[in-house]
C-alpha cells in the first residue's frame, strides 16, 4: 500500500486513571525522525512510545503529543489512618503529662503524611496511554493510505504520459532519419557541383550520414524510458513502502530525458522531450511526498 508522509490524527479516551488524548502528525522528512512531548505522569513511555512509532512507520517527520488529566477523585484529600492513630497516642500522651497542654487541630493538618492523595494507578495509566496511541497511530496510518493513493494515481496518469511520449517519439524517429539523408545528401550534392569531380570521396555521403545518424539514435534511451516506466509501475504494486525506490528512479528517468534532449535534431522531438521532463519533474515533486 502506497502511503504519503504527510498526515495528521487524533484520539483521546476516558478511563477510570484519568482522560488521556494523542496527537499524531507528520511532514516529509528523508529519514523517521520522531519528536515526543509528555506529561509529567507519562514520562517514563517515552521509550516505548519512539519504539511503537519505530515499528510501523519508516519515514517522515513525526511529532507524537499525549496529553492527561488526572480524574476528579485524584483532587480529594485522604486520611492517612496509620499517622492519624500515632498522633492521637502521642496527643494522650503529652496530655496526661502535660494537663495545661492544647492540641491545635489546624496545626495537625500540616503534619506531613497526615493528608494524602489517591495513589494513582500508574501501571494501568501507562498501558492506557500506550493503547490510546495504537488507536491513534491505526487512523494515522490509514490517512497516510488515503493521500497514498492519490499521489499513486497521479503517478500513473503522469507514467501513462511518459509512454505516450516515448511511443510518439519512436514513431517520428523514421520520418526524421530520412529527413536528414534527404538533408545531407542535398548539402553534399551542392558540394560536389561547386567542387567539381576534383577529390569528391563517394564514400563521403554515407560516411556522412553514419556520423549524423549516430548522433540522434536515441533508441537506447528509448528503450530505457519504456523500462523506465514498467519499473515504476512494478514498485507501485509492492505493499512496502517505495518512497526512496522510486526517488532513485526519478534521477533515472531524468537522465535519460536530458541524453534525448542532448540528441534532439528535429523541433517535434525537442517539445516532446521539454513535456516529458515537466512530467518527471511533477513526478519527482509527487515522489518526494511518498513514505
Amino acid at each position: 500500500m502506497i502511503r504519503s508522509m504527510t498526515a495528521y490524527a487524533n484520539a483521546e479516551n476516558t478511563t477510570p486513571q484519568g482522560w488521556l488524548a494523542c496527537e499524531l502528525r507528520a511532514v516529509n522528512h528523508r529519514f523517521l525522525e520522531t519528536g515526543v512531548r509528555l506529561p509529567d505522569e507519562l514520562r517514563t513511555l517515552e521509550p516505548a512510545v519512539r519504539e511503537r512509532i519505530a515499528a510501523r512507520l519508516s519515514r517522515g517527520k513525526v511529532d507524537v503529543t499525549l496529553r492527561y488529566r488526572a480524574p476528579p477523585a485524584a483532587a480529594d484529600l485522604l486520611l492517612d489512618q496509620r499517622t492519624a492513630e500515632q498522633l492521637a497516642l502521642v496527643a494522650q500522651e503529652l496530655k496526661a503529662r502535660f494537663p495545661q497542654l492544647a492540641t491545635d487541630f489546624a496545626g495537625l493538618l500540616d503534619w506531613p503524611g497526615l493528608l494524602v492523595k489517591p495513589e494513582l494507578d500508574q501501571a494501568g495509566l501507562a498501558q492506557a496511554a500506550l493503547a490510546l496511541l495504537e488507536r491513534t497511530l491505526d487512523e494515522f496510518i490509514a490517512g497516510r493510505e488515503r493521500e497514498g493513493e492519490k499521489l499513486a494515481l497521479a503517478l500513473r496518469e503522469r507514467l501513462d504520459a511518459v509512454e505516450r511520449i516515448v511511443a510518439g517519439i519512436r514513431a517520428m524517429l523514421p520520418e526524421i532519419r530520412a529527413a536528414l539523408r534527404t538533408k545531407l545528401e542535398t548539402r553534399l550534392a551542392e558540394l560536389k557541383q561547386s567542387a567539381g569531380h576534383q577529390g569528391y570521396d563517394p564514400g563521403r555521403l554515407e560516411q556522412e550520414l553514419v556520423l549524423q545518424l549516430s548522433r540522434i539514435d536515441v533508441d537506447e534511451e528509448l528503450d530505457r524510458l519504456a523500462a523506465h516506466v514498467g519499473e515504476a509501475r512494478r514498485i507501485l504494486e509492492l505493499d512496502e513502502p517505495v518512497g526512496r525506490r522510486l526517488d532513485f528512479l526519478m534521477q533515472e528517468f531524468n537522465r535519460e530525458a536530458n541524453t534525448l534532449g542532448s540528441k534532439s535534431a528535429d523541433p517535434r522531438t525537442t517539445r516532446e522531450v521539454v513535456d516529458l521532463k515537466v512530467l518527471i519533474e511533477q513526478m519527482r515533486e509527487q515522489v518526494q511526498n511518498l513514505e
